[in-house]
């Protein structure tokens, strides 16, 4: 079936149906993390720089990311599509192209000063400047400046301009694609969907506060890491 892009309200979401994953909320029984081990927990948010969904979602992370930075393998993976009649980036992102150019900036920072803290401190800050400036060249560098980063020397500029950040994009948004990842913003621990905020929150039985998710992350944390 042929993809449409569809807004409702202040929905963000690409398609009808949603990936079928699950979590179980129960709460294992308590283990002792192995000596020497330290595997992170992978954790993905599906999103679109502009939507209002995807900023609710990034502000409860912003304390979930304070408390597990340690332990989690954190990414964000952007939800468009493919669009071969796009000249600049090849994909139409919903929020127009500023929208896109505000995912490739992150991506691009997000590649070339890959420390957690950093990356992360440069999409808060674009977010603090209000999601219409998001793609904004003009904040996007005095954001790399807030997370320790030079938008010119760094290779951030070149990146955000040029096929290395098109790829990212593409690349990004197919995994999304691939993934079932249709909703901004769509939670993902360890691979499996654990909560949506699309409008207001859905299907998060592990509920959705910050410590609902640090919870959720210290007990993958323990199974991946878990002594013999």
């Amino acid at each position: 079936m042929r993809l449409l892009t569809v807004a409702v309200a202040a929905t963000c979401i690409v398609a009808a149906v949603a990936s079928p994953f699950a979590w179980n909320a129960q709460r294992p029984m308590s283990m002792e993390v192995g000596e020497g081990k330290d595997i992170k927990v992978p954790v993905t948010l599906a999103v679109m720089s502009r939507c209002p969904d995807a900023a609710v979602c990034e502000a409860v992370f912003d304390k979930v990311v304070d408390r597990t930075v340690d332990k989690i393998d954190f990414s964000l993976s952007y939800i468009g599509q493919l669009n071969s009649t796009e000249s600049r980036y090849g994909v139409t992102c919903m929020h127009g192209e500023e929208e896109c150019a505000g995912n490739v900036q992150q991506l691009c920072v997000a590649k070339h000063r890959p420390r957690l803290k950093e990356w992360w401190a440069f999409v808060s800050c674009q977010n603090y400047n209000g999601r219409q400036r998001i793609g904004s060249e003009s904040v996007a560098r005095e954001c790399a400046r807030v997370a320790g980063a030079d938008w010119e020397k760094d290779g951030l500029k070149e990146c955000a301009d040029g096929k290395e950040g098109v790829q990212l994009l593409r690349e990004s948004v197919k995994h999304s694609k691939t993934s079932g990842w249709l909703l901004s913003c769509t939670i993902v621990i360890q691979g499996r969907k654990v909560c949506v905020h699309d409008g207001r929150w859905k299907e998060c039985e592990g509920g959705h506060d910050p410590q609902d998710f640090v919870a959720q992350i210290e007990d993958a944390y323990r199974r991946l890491n878990a002594a013999p």
